[in-house]
């Protein structure tokens, strides 16, 4: 009965939020074929399939080794890269060969779950190891199915972070330095015209040809929208995760500023601009002044300024709000690593599991190798931002990633809901708003939000019958 249901599963499971945590790519060198994923079978041996790039897959062929040493145990590593790892697990579990340990994204948990694919890890895993995971690393892989509530404390576990992202603000401080601007305060967040002022100062034609060549800004709306919308005191959801609120005068004001950053203040590039170079190839290239800084940017960060000081440099601070005095925060994410219910090794595959996401040397290799933020607080708070980070050329305002991932992170709105697909169509027909100025944000949300209420709905619907057939 088991084999039937995981099959039906993958065969019609909806499509979620992709919402990892890092966005290393790369690829093993047997990424194109079709490795054999299921799980061991003699008492001791695994598999576990992840993505990444050769940071990751040293730092996991680090902490395996030990982990065997340590066991006993014989862990075959399958590797993909990240635009293939989701179509290659769909296909191992429609064909019933569930690794042992495999990553996860919690916006598709919940339908794992129901379908019988993810353990319960809640007995595997001491109350000591949770305790020293940031908040968000377990509880975006804790579900209640009798209640349908997710990330409550004391709920069962089904995964454990490979990480925590903290989506963190930039700014180029070496053209803050050319333009004799005061570099913006590491902790105290600007104000929304405070940040269009500064935007204004940067956006200038430094080459003297009558043409801007330089820009305050550049960004994306999909993934740049929803600190400045919480700065705002606005949301996607209520939270119950029952009603859209995208229908407020707070919601409206805050996406009409982030549209008229380019339409309005001009401290974009034009769209025209946009097709020449890309913003982020702007930000690269020193011409853009603030723009998002995640910890799976760093290393390629630091190699531009290695290589073009007199353009690149860079530090991180808080996102602007729309008052002083107002909160910040941005969007923190997280990859999981799961165990399979069917693994026939259950609780190796789940002491290897916890291994991977908290055993401290791998922890410190992820980190130095600029993969992610460690996961373990004791480490990141103490030797990690007052030696380690420093010495490995994190950003010198590097303890901002560790306020988002403790209190400043707020999962994407998509995250908690059994599908995101009434998240996924905001962003239908946004660019009418952000781009061509055709519609105010007002008059788009007020038809939006009906939309996304009916998607919302079927979501629960959908969770509810996932639940029956459970």
């Amino acid at each position: 009965m088991r084999k039937m249901k995981t099959a039906a599963f993958a065969a019609t499971v909806v499509g979620a939020l992709t919402l990892a945590a890092c966005s290393s790519g790369g690829s093993s060198d047997n990424a194109s074929e079709e490795p054999d994923t299921s799980g061991g079978t003699a008492a001791n041996e695994l598999t576990f399939m992840f993505r990444g790039g050769d940071y990751d897959k040293l730092a996991y062929e680090t902490a395996i080794d030990a982990f065997e040493a340590e066991t006993g145990a014989k862990v075959k590593m399958i590797i993909t890269d990240a635009d293939q790892y989701a179509t290659k697990l769909q296909a191992a579990i429609a064909g019933n060969k569930v690794p042992d340990v495999f990553y996860i994204e919690p916006g598709k948990m919940m339908g794992y779950v129901y379908a019988g694919v993810l353990a319960d890890l809640t007995d595997y895993v001491d109350q000591a190891t949770i305790d020293n995971i940031w908040d968000f690393g377990t509880q975006a892989y804790r579900f209640n199915t009798e209640t349908g509530a997710r990330g409550q404390d004391g709920d069962p576990l089904y995964g454990l972070p490979k990480d925590v992202g903290p989506f963190g603000f930039g700014y180029n401080t070496v053209l803050f330095d050319k333009l004799g601007l005061e570099h913006p305060s590491a902790d105290e967040p600007l104000t929304f015209d405070e940040f269009v002022a500064l935007a204004k100062d940067l956006t200038v034609d430094m080459d003297g040809d009558g043409e801007l060549d330089h820009w305050g800004t550049g960004l994306n709306v999909t993934w740049n929208s929803q600190a400045f919308i919480w700065g705002a005191g606005a949301d996607w959801i209520s939270e119950d995760q029952k009603t859209v609120t995208v229908d407020t005068p707070e919601f409206a004001d805050a996406l009409q500023w982030f549209a008229d950053l380019g339409l309005v203040e001009g401290v974009t590039p034009s769209a025209e601009q946009a097709q020449t170079l890309d913003t982020y190839q702007r930000w690269m290239a020193g011409e853009i002044g603030f723009f998002p800084v995640a910890p799976w940017d760093i290393a390629t960060y630091n190699e531009k300024a290695a290589a073009d000081p007199e353009n690149f440099g860079y530090d991180v601070i808080p996102y602007p709000v729309a008052n002083e005095g107002d909160d910040w925060s941005t969007w923190l994410g997280s990859l999981g690593i799961a165990v399979s219910e069917n693994s026939a090794n259950k609780e190796l595959a789940a002491q290897l599991a916890t291994y991977l996401s908290t055993d401290l040397e791998a922890q410190k290799i992820l980190a130095e190798n600029k993969v992610q933020i460690p996961n373990l607080i004791d480490y990141a708070t103490g030797e990690w931002i007052e030696t380690d980070a420093p010495a490995a050329g994190w950003p010198a305002n590097t303890k901002i990633f560790l306020e988002i991932a403790e209190s400043k992170g707020r999962p994407l709105p998509g995250i908690w809901t059994y599908t995101p697909e009434w998240y996924d169509n905001f962003w239908i027909g946004i660019e009418n708003v952000v781009d061509n100025g055709s519609q105010t944000a007002a008059d788009f949300l007020a038809a939006k939000q009906p939309e996304m209420q009916m998607l919302l709905d079927q979501s629960w619907v959908s969770a509810d019958q996932a639940k029956a057939q459970g």
